[in-house]
Order: structure tokens, then C-alpha cells, then sequence
């Protein structure tokens, strides 16, 4: 065969081999594009849902909805604090796998005081609003407390799996619904970057 013709047939098999790479390199860009668009779309609240919260971590965003139908005075105390920069450059101090991740001590902005975390005591919020409509769901974020609800502060938790034998006991004022992932991830000592808060849509 004339070198010519090895030379032509050679780039024929050479551009049919490249072109699935090609065609799944730019299939690729296109669902990376999507995830990318579908990040920066706010989720959606389900009926009922109030402010949203969205909390910045070293380990990506979360946002989780607010019931102040159901817990009005807890709702507006977290909102409160929230919009005061309580949160911001604090770190989570308390990650138990397949149960809870937990957060809120300003006392973890120091790791010198790591010893302590935890047991920071705050402003209080002085009533237990408990609600049969909103459970302990996977996801659920609830307010913490050392053996009165009505004593709950500034820590509050998320449930990494549904939690049915915490209803009753604790305060169920929101619920993750975006980022799961990102909560899943969490571990003791993670920095939380920024907490802000922004309409329902």
C-alpha cells in the first residue's frame, strides 16, 4: 500500500477513535454544567416553611428551611442570632455517625478551649414549642438541650437518620433541603464559614 494511502487511512482510524473521547468530554462539560446550575438554584420549601437558613461550611453549603408556624419563638431566636453573625467561624462539636451532627457553642471559634465545647450557655428561648406535624426526619434540625427544652440556647443538631425516639424531647424548628450531603460529611471540628438567611421560594 502506497505510504500515501497509510498515511490517509491511518488518520481515518485515528479521528474515529478520538471522536467518542471527544463526544463524551464535551457530554461531560454539559452534566457538569447542569450540577453547577442546579447548585446555585435556591431549593425549593415545602408548604408552611418560613426563612431559610444557609449555613457555609469548609466542607461545602446546606440550607434548611424554618417552621414558625410551629416554633415561632424558636424560629425567631435562631433567625436573631443568625443575622447577628453568632455562628460564623464557630465549629462543629459534636458529630455522632448515623445519629446527629451538632453545632452552635461560640466557645469552638478557640481551640484552646476545645476541652469546653459543648457547654457554652447562651441567651435561652423559655418555651418548648413541640409539634406532632414536625418530627425527628432524616435531616430534621432541632434545638439541643441538657434536660429542659424550654432551657434550649444556641446549639442546635441534625439528625443524619430519622430519630422517632427524640419527638417530644426536643424541638424540631427546621429541616435540611439542600446539601445533605454536605451535613453527611461534617465532622468534629469542622468550620462553619458563614450563616445567613434568605426568603422562602
Amino acid at each position: 500500500m502506497p505510504a500515501r494511502l497509510l498515511v490517509i487511512v491511518g488518520f481515518v482510524f485515528a479521528s474515529a477513535w478520538f471522536a467518542p473521547s471527544v463526544a463524551a468530554a464535551s457530554a461531560l462539560a454539559e452534566a457538569s454544567a447542569d450540577k453547577t446550575e442546579a447548585r446555585q438554584t435556591p431549593a425549593k420549601t415545602s408548604p408552611g416553611a418560613g426563612s431559610v437558613v444557609v449555613v457555609e461550611t469548609e466542607k461545602g453549603t446546606f440550607e434548611f428551611e424554618t417552621y414558625p408556624n410551629e416554633a415561632p419563638k424558636t424560629v425567631a431566636h435562631i433567625i436573631g442570632l443568625v443575622n447577628k453573625r453568632f455562628y460564623n467561624g464557630q465549629r462543629v462539636h459534636r458529630m455522632v455517625p448515623g445519629f446527629v451532627v451538632q453545632m452552635g457553642d461560640q466557645q469552638t471559634r478557640d481551640m484552646t478551649r476545645e476541652e469546653l465545647w459543648g457547654r457554652a450557655e447562651g441567651p435561652q428561648i423559655g418555651v418548648a414549642e413541640f409539634s406532632k406535624l414536625r418530627t425527628h426526619v432524616r435531616g430534621a434540625v432541632a434545638m439541643a438541650h441538657r434536660g429542659d427544652a424550654a432551657k434550649a440556647d444556641t446549639q442546635f443538631y441534625i439528625t443524619l437518620a430519622a430519630t422517632p425516639r427524640l419527638d417530644g424531647d426536643y424541638v424540631v424548628f427546621g429541616r435540611v433541603i439542600s446539601g445533605m450531603d454536605v451535613v453527611s460529611k461534617l465532622q468534629y471540628a469542622d468550620r462553619i464559614v458563614r450563616v445567613t438567611v434568605r426568603e422562602a421560594k
